[in-house]
This record gives C-alpha cells, sequence and structure tokens, in this order.
C-alpha cells in the first residue's frame, strides 16, 4: 500500500523547503575584483604637452574610492612617461569614470605621435603600474597592479586627438 499524497501536505513541503533555503542565502556576495585602467583620449596641445584622460573600471560588486594612480605610458613602443593623479574618486559597482592628467612625452613618443596623427592611422599604447583603491566599508587601500594594451585612432574632425 502507497503513500497518497494531497495537495496540502505537498504545497506545505514546499513551502518548507523554500524557506530553509532563503535562510541559507546571505545575501548578494560582495566582491573586490581587479580595477582597470585605460586611455580614452589623448591631446596633443600646442606647446607638445598631452592632455590624457584616464578611464578608471571597477570592476568588483561594490564601491570603491580610487585614491591614486601611477601608470607607465608607452605609445608607438616608445615610453612617453608616466601618468599620475591623486583623484579621490568613488566609483559605483562594476562601473567607470574619467580622470584627465597632463604629462609632457618623451621626444620619441612625441614623434610617435605626431605622424600617427599626420598618416591617420591608429596608435598602439601600453599602460603598466599600479592603482591604489580602497572598497568600501573598508579602512585600508589596496595597490591593484595594472597591464593594459590597446590602440588609439584619430578622431575625425578634432585634429591633435587620438581616441
Amino acid at each position: 500500500m502507497g503513500i497518497k499524497a494531497n495537495g496540502f501536505g505537498y504545497w506545505l513541503g514546499f513551502a518548507l523547503l523554500a524557506a530553509l533555503l532563503a535562510a541559507c542565502s546571505s545575501g548578494p556576495v560582495r566582491r573586490v575584483s581587479e580595477p582597470a585602467a585605460r586611455l580614452q583620449q589623448l591631446t596633443v596641445g600646442t606647446d607638445g604637452s598631452w592632455t590624457v584622460q584616464v578611464r578608471i573600471e571597477n570592476y568588483s560588486s561594490i564601491p570603491m574610492r580610487f585614491d591614486r594612480f601611477e601608470l607607465t605610458l608607452q605609445a608607438g613602443g616608445h615610453e612617453a612617461g608616466t601618468l599620475q593623479a591623486s583623484p579621490a574618486l568613488d566609483i559605483g559597482p562594476e562601473s567607470a569614470d574619467v580622470v584627465e592628467t597632463r604629462l609632457m612625452p618623451s621626444a620619441a613618443a612625441k614623434l610617435a605621435v605626431a605622424d600617427a596623427l599626420a598618416a591617420g592611422r591608429g596608435l598602439g599604447y601600453q599602460l603598466t603600474g599600479k592603482v591604489v583603491a580602497t572598497p568600501e566599508e573598508s579602512r585600508k587601500p589596496r595597490d591593484f597592479e595594472v597591464e593594459y594594451r590597446s590602440s588609439l585612432n584619430p578622431a575625425p574632425g578634432l585634429p591633435g586627438v587620438l581616441r
């Protein structure tokens, strides 16, 4: 003789199982991931200096305060210099923001950028260094190593601008 399941017992068991599973959950996962930094725009000034927009990307599931960065920039295979800033910038989870900094690049890097702009072609670049950030609810800043390679292209209608 088998056990008969009635509708009420089935739903009661299901409700108990759902309540048990809900009690075991601890909310959303709070994860700190390595941030990224890349160039959004490089503008050549009349004095030969560059205004560089650095895009900082927070891949964490929590907000982070980006205290500073120090990134060595290579442009067209030539070391251009070091991009430094202390933005003290709060960036939300899985979001990004832009920090503008200035650089007086090396002569070789200046020539590489000028050649790319004159020829209307892209320019490869590399960023290496560190980003210092403090996760939300933490008082301890963390150093994150950054290495990023990509390229910039001349912006149509904007002389002296690579994006």
